[in-house]
């Protein structure tokens, strides 16, 4: 949250692209004041203080999709065009009130499912998942190994679980530290990509919690894919 006091430092990492959960729209991030003027932003959002920002400091340029469906109303599935095109699913996993069962990693299954077909396609599957396999036995109407094995049958690959060759639910490095504690660990952000988007490598950085935990409960996720 606050976004405009903590671009700055986001900034220095040198994005093409920028995705970024609770993120406030842009009247808030008075571009060219607060924020530098992004070459191209998309946000969708509930309250002007917290939605999904996806900022391009690129050539990259995003239009959302028609068959977006607002019951999976951080599931976004945008157009990505530039010296690369592809789709781009950014993902802020919340709660349900009105279907418990499909809160958080249910929603993000669900909504895979009805997006199914972009699957098929190069597409890069970003974002919050706010879920690992530690918290399976939760009753969700997917749990987190069921949408996994669900990307994995279509050559989608976590890049951080294909660097390290870590296993789910095993991550030596958080990306999460709840009430930013350093006692308080967890992996719950990801970047899934189609695999073959990265036949010529990739590099997958996670932020060090000393450097950002003043900023965010969360560290930045930084994936580098050779084109």
């Amino acid at each position: 949250m606050a976004f405009r006091k903590k671009c700055q430092s986001i900034l220095k990492l040198n994005p093409d692209i920028l995705v970024v959960p609770e993120c406030e729209n842009g009247e808030r991030l008075q571009f060219g004041k607060l924020c530098p003027e992004p070459k191209d932003f998309f946000w969708y959002g509930d309250s002007p203080h917290k939605g999904v920002g996806i900022f391009s400091f690129s050539d990259y340029r995003f239009q959302l999709m028609d068959c977006f469906n607002p019951a999976f109303r951080y599931v976004l599935p945008l157009t990505v065009t530039g010296k690369q095109n592809f789709n781009l699913i950014a993902v802020w996993a919340m709660p349900n009130k009105e279907n418990y069962k499909q809160r958080y990693i249910g929603q993000v299954w669900s909504g895979l499912q009805y997006y199914q077909d972009l699957l098929k396609e190069d597409t890069i599957i970003i974002g919050d998942f706010n879920s690992n396999q530690i918290w399976d036995n939760n009753a969700y109407t997917g749990n987190f190994t069921q949408t996994l094995t669900y990307l994995e049958a279509q050559n989608f690959k976590s890049l951080y679980h294909l660097q390290t060759g870590e296993r789910y639910g095993k991550e030596t490095q958080p990306t999460f530290y709840l009430h930013r504690n350093f006692e308080k660990p967890y992996h719950i952000d990801y970047c899934i990509i189609k695999e073959s988007m990265i036949e010529h490598g990739v590099k997958t950085t996670i932020g060090k919690f000393d450097d950002w935990i003043g900023l965010s409960d969360h560290v930045p996720l930084v994936v580098d894919i050779i084109t």
